[in-house]
């Protein structure tokens, strides 16, 4: 048998040699964090590399991304699908290993790592959905849902604002199955820390609620072991095990310095190092027995062989439960789904008091939606009353009590919005979360993950123009809807009334390949008219709202608020003898993914007189009414008074926009 070092020392080699032919990456955090890696990989990891997907594997986060070798490693030496020949490709174009770890792009990897902190947040998030999972179906003496979730993270990881919002919450909540191992080595790229980050962590962990376990040296694999059997004994706090490591372990010249942290350690050193750690072998040379010790895939598929034979029984006990965790973990929509949805988004148009602000019609179609998805799992950075998300199915989570699905986040954006990413990433769940569009600035990172990734979260944003009104410029997000419109992958929404809300969430909902917003108003909106196939439109992202006979002569496109002013505009261009076209765009994003013939239907090039009408920035807005159009936006920010008088001071009038209208039909 091989020693815990010798185990360790071929992450170190592998680690070391990838980075090198690479001529770039992070060799010093994987040789310091091996020994921590070899513990926990090797004693305590369930998980089964040839089913990477395995619903009750423990789940790993590295949020130390850039430590990415490390868990290539980790994956090639356990019998994941990445090959040798990956890991000599490290950091090249179409590789399997590429420069930080990405879910979806290489098996075995839970969510997609980089910004630091930002796996921390996911791993709160999985925590919470285990948890929650468990709470709705583990039954007596049937734990189907019964796995621990792991993160390794930095110094960096903690200096980033996020820890503090995500540890506070887990803390809060009494994750107990959630345990993180802190590489605690001093060191980053400026050099070493203690001058700029030397706070107490373990009395700031122990503020939060969290099992705090010191290990003097985390270059030992006993000692870690030792700490990971502690945290796993409490079951009521989340633990964190302080391992304090030598950044670049071996390298004589390099180990303990930040010249291991961010570049190669160059040939000569290599050579050097591994002498010293007794690692007789070329690059990329494992040999057999460090690879069969190793080896996770007879214990891996024992394991889930014996999770397969415990959920047969739960199936035999409880068919439907069992049936709807299937459902649930696949992440596949309720049968009839689509039809229901369409159904009830045409009876809206038939509604009898339909003007209502836009978040108030978000919560009825939460309402609607949460009664047929019990996977909707919802919350808001502490604004509920105001966002409108909680429904009628709403059940609170509380500390150590998760058989809820509404989750008072607190006030933390930025941390609601990762750990929504890891609840998604989880599975069971489709998490949704709330708070004011201005304050989407603290969480886009997480918002920009998502769409990395291409995971279906769903983002609720209040508030959504001037109409904020009396809360002033600080509060009246003028630029964040075409910031959002701006990120890949990512899907925003911004309906004019009750109807455009339900279809939007229908949308949201059944998008499978990316993250979606829905952008609110907070003021009440007038409702529009539309036949049946206008009403099936919404959902293409812009449809001919309102149209004219023959050619128009001026085409007004709108969003939100402001296409009630489109549509009376439209009508006082019509007393005048002038021919209008309202264009109702509720998503640009779905539009721009129409086939050419729709588009061309709502948008003819031959018309090109054109007037965008957004109370935002007109940033995104010249691409549809070109060269010869003109917008009626605001392209600076606004102040703190009564809404209607704000609008009118701006230029949002029906006169303006018909002004606008005239001016580019000449």
């Amino acid at each position: 048998m091989s020693s815990y070092r010798e185990l360790a020392n071929a992450v170190r080699a592998l680690s070391m040699d990838g980075v090198q032919k690479a001529n770039s990456g992070h060799p010093g955090a994987p040789m310091g964090m091996a020994d921590m890696a070899e513990a926990l990989w090797r004693g305590f990891l369930n998980h089964n590399p040839k089913n990477p997907s395995f619903c009750n594997r423990d789940r790993f986060v590295l949020s130390n991304g850039h430590a990415s070798m490390l868990i290539y490693s980790l994956l090639h030496l356990t019998g994941y699908d990445l090959s040798i020949d990956d890991l000599k490709n490290f950091r090249q174009l179409g590789s399997k290993t590429p420069g930080h770890p990405e879910h979806g792009e290489v098996p075995g990897v839970e969510t997609t790592t980089g910004p630091l902190g930002m796996g921390l947040g996911n791993a709160v998030g999985m925590a919470m959905a285990e948890r929650m999972l468990a709470s709705e179906f583990n039954r007596d003496g049937m734990d189907i849902v019964d796995h621990y979730t792991y993160v390794f993270m930095g110094d960096g990881c903690l200096m980033e604002g996020i820890s503090h919002e995500a540890c506070s919450l887990a803390g809060t909540l009494g994750l107990g199955k959630l345990i993180a191992l802190y590489d605690s080595n001093g060191i980053s790229i400026d050099g070493k820390v203690k001058d700029w980050f030397a706070d107490d962590t373990k009395k700031r962990f122990e503020g939060y609620g969290w099992q705090v376990i010191e290990v003097v040296d985390g270059n030992d694999g006993a000692q870690v072991r030792a700490a990971i059997e502690l945290a796993k004994a409490d079951k009521c706090r989340p633990s964190i095990i302080i391992c304090h490591t030598t950044i670049g372990f071996g390298s004589p010249k390099k180990a303990g310095t930040s010249a291991s942290h961010g570049a190669p350690l160059g040939d000569e050193e290599i050579a050097a190092t591994k002498a010293a750690l007794g690692w007789n072998y070329g690059p990329f040379e494992v040999p057999q027995n460090i690879y069969d010790e190793w080896d996770a895939t007879k214990k891996g598929a024992e394991l889930e062989a014996s999770w397969n034979t415990l959920f047969d029984k739960y199936k035999a006990k409880y068919p439907e439960l069992a049936a709807e965790f299937c459902r649930r973990i696949e992440g596949k929509l309720p049968v009839d789904f689509k039809k229901k949805a369409e159904e009830w988004v045409l009876g809206l148009q038939k509604a009898q008091d339909p003007k209502v602000a836009t978040r108030k019609a978000g919560q009825i179609a939460l309402d609607f939606f949460g009664s047929i998805m019990p996977e909707l799992v919802g919350g808001s950075a502490d604004l509920a009353p105001s966002n409108l998300t909680i429904n009628k199915s709403s059940k609170d989570v509380l500390p150590h009590a998760f058989a809820g699905n509404y989750i008072h986040w607190g006030v933390r954006e930025f941390a609601m919005c990762a750990a929504m990413n890891g609840i998604l990433l989880h599975g069971g769940f489709r998490p949704y979360g709330g708070t004011f569009l201005i304050f989407s600035d603290y969480a886009k990172n997480a918002l920009r993950m998502a769409a990395l990734m291409k995971i279906p979260t769903l983002f609720v944003f209040t508030h959504d123009s001037i109409g904020v009104g009396e809360d002033g410029p600080t509060h009246e997000p003028i630029e964040q809807i075409a910031t959002l419109r701006i990120l890949p992958n990512f899907d925003e929404w911004r309906p004019c009334d009750m109807v455009e809300s339900g279809a939007a969430w229908a949308s949201m909902i059944e998008r499978q390949d990316g993250p979606s917003a829905i952008i609110l108003s907070r003021q009440t909106l007038e409702q529009m008219p539309r036949n049946d196939e206008q009403v099936k439109n919404i959902s293409r992202g812009g449809y001919v709202l309102k149209d004219c006979e023959g050619t128009p002569d001026v085409i007004l496109i709108a969003t939100g608020s402001e296409v009630a002013l489109a549509f009376h505009a439209a009508e006082k261009l019509a007393q005048e003898g002038k021919k209008a076209r309202v264009v109702s765009m509720p998503s640009t994003d779905v539009f721009d993914r129409q086939d050419d013939d729709y588009k061309e239907s709502v948008l003819p090039c031959a018309v090109r007189a054109r007037v965008a009408v957004e109370a935002a920035m007109s940033t995104t807005w010249y691409k549809y009414v070109g060269l010869d159009g003109t917008t009626v936006c605001l392209d600076n920010y606004g102040a703190s008074g009564p809404a209607k008088l704000l609008f009118e001071k701006y230029g949002f009038t029906v006169d303006n926009v018909v002004a606008a209208a005239k001016k580019v039909m000449k």
